[in-house]
């Protein structure tokens, strides 16, 4: 299995962590959390989704895109 890390974990944050599906007031992002806390590090979809399921989905078939700046 080839897990994706998040691009600005790695540019700004200078760590390689797994891209998954992570939720806010706003809806479902794509994004990074802190592997000790879990506490979110990084959005990196330029995309909400209005369900978990179809930010799961974009995340799996690679259906979303990808923020240049935090």
């Amino acid at each position: 299995m080839n897990i994706q890390t998040g691009f600005l974990a790695q540019k700004y944050l200078n760590v390689a962590l797994p891209l998954e599906v992570m939720q806010s007031g706003r809806g479902y992002y794509i994004g990074t959390a802190d592997l000790e806390s879990g506490a979110p590090a990084t959005r990196e979809s330029n995309e909400y989704f209005r369900m978990k399921i179809d930010a799961e989905n974009a995340l799996k078939a690679n259906l979303w895109t990808q923020k240049e700046h935090p």
